[in-house]
């Protein structure tokens, strides 16, 4: 089994070279890209299998960077920035990213970060049903999501959310035990996550967002997956 892709996008020579060594130490493939430009010409050659991006680059923004993936490809993007403010984080999952790490970071937990973006994307097993629900027919071995008969574009995100959703239809699943799921054990507060990729995912899939039928809130509790 080869090596899993990271390409490493950032405008800081050190750093870029200390995760270079750091990643290729636990067996990582890398490619790095200093500006915008030139991570998308090599997300679209190289193909790797999770994006490291910071949001400050020197031509394009890192926004830019994950729209212009977000066009075609489902690759995770964890952003790796020095910006700690909500809106900053809240903007970049909102526009398709995967994750978001503050500088400075724990290199152990970036690692950890990055595995678990992968293990999300990877491949389901084949075994699995396809359930309708409506208009929605989701189908768990091909990972994908067709409404009316019109495949939907989810991210690996918003997939790993309603897959978990999915295999526990019809009961409660905790906001904890979501976020723990979807994003990795170090999580359980983080309940914004949840927010914004709910409501990503009703605009996607249900007839009327603002009066879901299928992906419904417990308050003060967790959410739930219906059928009917």
């Amino acid at each position: 089994m080869s090596d899993p892709r990271v390409l490493v996008v950032d405008d800081e020579p050190g750093l870029v070279h200390a995760l270079a060594i750091n990643l290729r130490a636990h067996d990582w493939d890398v490619a790095t890209a200093a500006n915008g430009r030139r991570a998308l010409d090599l997300a679209a050659s190289w193909h790797p299998d999770v994006v490291l991006l910071d949001l400050g680059l020197p031509d394009l923004s890192g926004m830019d960077v994950i729209a212009g993936i977000r066009g075609w490809s489902r690759v995770p993007i964890v952003v790796l920035s020095a910006r700690q403010h909500g809106e900053d984080k809240v903007g970049a999952l909102d526009a398709g990213a995967d994750d978001y790490v503050t500088k400075p970071f724990a290199m152990n937990e970036l690692l950890a970060r990055l595995r678990a973006a992968v293990r999300r994307a990877a491949p389901g097993d084949a075994s699995e049903a396809v359930i309708e629900a409506g208009e929605l027919t989701i189908d768990l071995a091909r990972r994908r999501v067709l409404r009316a008969g019109e495949e939907v574009r989810l991210t690996p995100t918003e997939w790993a959310i309603v897959e978990v959703l999915v295999r526990n239809r019809g009961k409660l699943v905790g906001r904890r035990e979501l976020l723990q799921q979807v994003w990795g054990p170090g999580y359980g507060t983080e309940t914004g996550y949840l927010r914004v990729y709910t409501a990503q995912l009703r605009r996607k899939l249900e007839a009327d967002p603002a009066h879901p039928r299928h992906i419904l809130t417990q308050p003060g509790m967790g959410y739930t997956f219906e059928t009917a």
